[in-house]
């Protein structure tokens, strides 16, 4: 299990670095799963867009992000998720009921990226 971030399948201005090591997580997630597939082991990621998170708060503050309410607003559900929807997700994918998903990215986005 990886977390990689939603960025990496949009790109945005001034964040090269970030995106480009979040395509990398994505990448390595595909060569693990099938590197570990073999053995039973199965590697998924999940790209997170909008969580309210007190490191979303901190970019706000500093002006590098116009903030979690502004971005929920226009989030097709409406809300930003919060840290519990990606650690349902992580339960999901490393439970037996996810044992045939392997190398895919399973979008916590609140429907960003369909």
């Amino acid at each position: 299990m990886t977390i990689s971030s939603s960025s990496a399948q949009s790109g945005a201005a001034n964040r090269a670095h970030y995106i480009a090591s979040k395509g990398g997580v994505i990448a390595l997630t595909k060569a693990l799963a099938i590197e570990l597939a073999p053995h039973g082991i199965t590697v998924n990621t999940i790209p997170p867009s909008i969580i309210d998170t007190p490191m979303a708060h901190a970019a706000q503050a500093a002006g590098h992000f116009p903030g979690v309410d502004v971005i929920a607003a226009v989030t097709p559900v409406r809300r930003a998720g919060v840290p519990a929807d990606i650690a349902a997700a992580c339960e999901f994918l490393c439970s037996e009921d996810a044992g045939f998903i392997t190398g895919r990215q399973i979008g916590v986005n609140g429907g960003w990226y369909l």
